[in-house]
């Protein structure tokens, strides 16, 4: 047996999310479906995060473990081959025995892209949250900031999750700005509940907005509930960056 890191990108708008369902198109499912075919049996891929439906991936990892004696030159580009345009396999790389996708990592970065503006071109409509209205870009900042840290995120935790406690450390945390009309909400952690960065967008959405103040955020973190947190952004404008490992 070898274990195989494979490094992911795709566009997560017509897909269930990454995990595999009874009903829809997944990128588990569509990765597990090419790899059984080199493997000649069912294998089982562990993907780092699961992002949800309508959600992408700049750098998603996964890992499975396989007995195929294809070189990685060549499984990356029978992968791509097999695997729809909007799914590409980035690099597979030959990965310790004991390399797990999920397990193994070390801390997680996403991207929240928001076109704050009167207009967001055709082109960008499943990558952005297009807000009209102006936003107070630094205030979002100075909330943003109060979440760097080890905090109880159970404001921001959608219910359903399947992880145990609402403990999590968020490394970086930062808004910013490369374009006058386009905001990027970065955030870096070592671990995420169920929905939270859409969340925590939100939320920060609601502090550009006026509607709360930025320090309201440590008030949230202090034992707040989901209903006093801002609202889950869409789907639509969340990446996932990359994964980090030791």
């Amino acid at each position: 047996m070898r274990t195989l890191k494979l490094t992911i990108s795709y566009d997560g708008t017509r897909f269930v999310g990454w995990q595999r369902q009874a009903a829809g198109e997944s990128i588990q499912g569509l990765l597990e479906d090419a790899l059984a075919r080199f493997e000649g049996s069912p294998v089982t891929v562990h993907g780092a995060g699961r992002t949800d439906a309508g959600v992408h991936a700049l750098g998603q990892v996964a890992s499975v473990r396989v007995t195929c004696s294809h070189d990685v030159t060549t499984l990356t580009r029978a992968l791509n081959a097999q695997l729809p345009e909007d799914v590409r396999i980035l690099a597979v790389d030959e990965a310790a025995p004991d390399f797990h996708a999920r397990f193994s990592a070390t801390a997680k970065t996403y991207r929240y892209m928001i076109r704050n503006g009167p207009i967001a071109m055709p082109f960008e409509r499943a990558y952005v949250w297009h807000l009209t209205e102006p936003l107070n870009v630094d205030a979002m900042q100075r909330a943003a900031a109060l979440l760097v840290g080890t905090h109880d995120f159970a404001a921001f935790q959608s219910v359903g999750t399947d992880t145990p406690g609402s403990v999590r450390t968020i490394l970086r945390s930062g808004i910013r700005q490369p374009e006058p009309s386009l905001l990027s909400y970065q955030v870096t952690g070592e671990g995420f509940l169920r929905h939270m960065v859409r969340a925590l967008t939100g939320t920060l959405v609601e502090v550009g907005r006026g509607w709360r103040e930025p320090d309201s955020i440590a008030s949230l973190l202090a034992g707040g509930r989901r209903s006093d947190a801002g609202a889950t952004a869409p789907p639509r404008g969340l990446f996932l960056v990359s994964v980090d490992y030791h």
